[in-house]
């Protein structure tokens, strides 16, 4: 009888430890980049590629969380990246001949010797074994994406090269969906699934790093003169005020 009480208490007091074990939310664990040991990880030019996903006509017309101007500008802001900074480009789209349109040609014709996976029938881009192929034959451990849609296009795609263990840096502007609601919820998830949503000048600046490097200054001056004026009116301000500028009467007297 004493062993059987004994056995009970133990089997009791196992139990409740479980209980509470169970009742105790785990630590979560840090999204951690398992080759440097550090949950920041930079963007390098060098084993970097960039991927543009079912950019089309038709579907253009979902991405309704922007402002369609700038949306489309955001849009050839992303697909024109590896124009500055040389890099491998895969192009993908879904369905092309039936609602969802082609891929405009003005983004098609930025890299004519570049892999164009037209999907019949996949709606992950990852599903198709040519679109796998072309990414792996890239060699390159970082991957840039945007795509419409957001919470699809570009969402099913970048948990796939997560699990594949790729680095993915999602472009916020140049993903597009129905609604501002689905696009955060969408790219709050995204952050959970450790991929980077960042916006274009980030993701410029670090291909970049140094003003001084090349492509440096003099290479993307003129782009971001292009695609984000709002930066290269600060340099032609700059630019105006050392050429033709004076200083007017008081401002002479502005702290520096």
């Amino acid at each position: 009888m004493k062993s059987t009480a004994t056995f009970l208490a133990a089997a009791v007091a196992v139990g409740s430890a479980a209980t509470a074990a169970a009742a105790t939310p785990a630590t979560p664990t840090p999204i951690v980049d398992p080759r440097n040991g550090v949950p920041w990880e930079r963007l390098d030019k060098h084993d970097a590629m960039l991927v543009i996903v079912d950019f089309q006509e038709g579907l253009y017309n979902l991405a309704r969380d922007w402002d369609p101007n700038l949306y489309r500008d955001a849009m050839m802001a992303h697909s024109s990246l590896a124009t500055v900074f040389p890099m491998p480009v895969v192009l993908t789209t879904s369905a092309e001949t039936g609602p969802n349109g082609p891929m405009p040609q003005e983004i098609t014709d930025m890299y004519p010797g570049a892999p164009v996976v037209r999907r019949q029938g996949e709606v992950n881009a990852w599903d198709n074994a040519d679109f796998r192929a072309a990414i792996r034959a890239a060699n390159k451990t970082q991957i840039i994406v945007a795509g419409i849609v957001t919470d699809v296009c570009t969402a099913f795609l970048a948990r796939s090269l997560r699990a594949e263990g790729y680095s993915v840096w999602a472009n916020l502007e140049a993903s597009g969906t129905t609604t501002k609601e689905i696009r955060d919820i969408t790219n709050a998830a995204l952050r959970c699934a450790g991929v980077n949503v960042v916006s274009l000048f980030a993701i410029v600046c670090d291909l970049m790093r140094d003003w001084r490097a090349t492509p440096g200054l003099v290479e993307v001056l003129p782009w971001l003169d292009r695609h984000m004026p709002a930066y290269g009116m600060v340099a032609r301000a700059h630019r105006a005020a050392v050429t033709a500028g004076e200083v007017p009467p008081g401002a002479d007297r502005l702290p520096r």
